[in-house]
């Protein structure tokens, strides 16, 4: 399997940062990939001592933000015919597109925010806000701050039980 917990282990062993800010760059621009458990994983390693923890939220939230807002720009840019065109290839539907450009419009920064934590909203975020319209700079604050909370949450849920699961191992 692809997405496997083994898999995305070796990935991070292997490749590190570059691995990490690679697939939530490109989770965030739509493409369904693994964030919350290379998060969570990455978060683990850096408890560990095998990743470093600041670089590794920088990376991640730099990579959440910057993919979000390609996906923004794309949205704005193409517009809702060429994303639909191409997005079918990736499960995007005039349905689901319309659904959250409608929930964006209505809620606007709120959504954009919590959306970080919703599988599917998370990966359309970006290019839903575009082609719904959103001011760009509404955008990317309530980007930031979605993609701060998403990133704390999940790697320093799992750093902080792996630190102490490594205590506990001990006595």
């Amino acid at each position: 399997m692809c997405c496997s917990f083994s898999w995305v282990e070796q990935t991070l062993h292997s490749y590190g940062l570059p691995a990490i800010f690679g697939d939530l760059f490109f989770e965030s621009l739509g493409v369904p990939l693994p964030g919350e458990t290379l998060l969570l994983l990455a978060g683990t390693l850096a408890a560990k001592g095998d990743l470093a923890l600041v670089p590794l939220w920088l990376t991640a939230f730099a990579a959440a933000v910057l993919g979000d807002n390609t996906g923004y720009l794309i949205g704005r840019r193409l517009g809702r015919p060429a994303v639909l065109r191409y997005g079918a290839k990736i499960g995007l539907t005039d349905a689901r597109l319309s659904r959250v450009e409608h929930v964006i419009q209505r809620h606007g920064i709120w959504i954009v925010m919590a959306a970080r934590f919703v599988a599917v909203l998370r990966q359309l975020n970006g290019v839903a806000a575009g082609t719904a319209g959103m001011h760009w700079g509404r955008f990317l604050i309530a980007n930031a701050i979605g993609a701060a909370l998403w990133v704390s949450v999940w790697v320093g849920a799992a750093y902080w039980f792996g630190v102490d699961a490594h205590h506990l191992r001990w006595r």
